[in-house]
């Protein structure tokens, strides 16, 4: 993990359990930056996964997480290898595909959360799709000729009903 950005399990920024959302070598800066915004707004903290197809400085970051970039604060690790084994701390895993067999709806999630996304162009890693193939989740889509949806609309999507779950049954 890196020092720059953020801070992780050693700095105080992440703590342990929560709520966490992942973006696995994002390519596009605007998917980001909305991401990190939407994690803002729900109190979630996000992580970055390098490599990045993008500077955190660039002007498309800052724009999509509007004047909120700098309070989103996110962790970047070095590696899936780093953030993996981070994971046992930050809360259980939850890994999302649009080919995963389980949907979003059957799924309890527990209060210490991750919800882990991949790149825009081929998702997560096949080895990892191998390695944990039971912890992968997919948002249902009536369309069955729609390859996926847009990895900021995913978090969200996910992200909120993770909230929904969790929220008080007096509310």
């Amino acid at each position: 993990m890196t020092g720059d950005r953020g801070s992780g399990p050693d700095g105080g920024g992440t703590g342990s359990g929560g709520v966490h959302v992942a973006l696995v070598n994002p390519e596009i800066a605007w998917n980001t930056g909305n991401a990190g915004r939407t994690c803002l707004a729900a109190g979630a903290q996000l992580h970055l996964v390098r490599p990045l197809g993008f500077s955190l400085d660039e002007r498309e970051v800052r724009r999509a997480g509007v004047d909120y970039w700098p309070r989103v604060r996110p962790v970047v690790w070095d590696d899936l290898a780093a953030f993996e084994a981070a994971l046992p701390a930050l809360g259980e895993p939850f890994f999302f595909s649009a080919e995963a067999p389980r949907e979003l709806w059957d799924v309890a999630f527990p209060a210490d959360v991750v919800l882990v996304f991949g790149r825009e162009s081929g998702g997560l890693p096949d080895e990892l799709r191998r390695r944990r193939a039971d912890r992968f989740v997919c948002i249902p889509m009536a369309d069955t000729k729609m390859r996926s949806l847009n990895v900021s609309t995913a978090v969200a999507i996910v992200l909120y009903e993770v909230l929904r779950q969790h929220r008080s049954p007096a509310r």
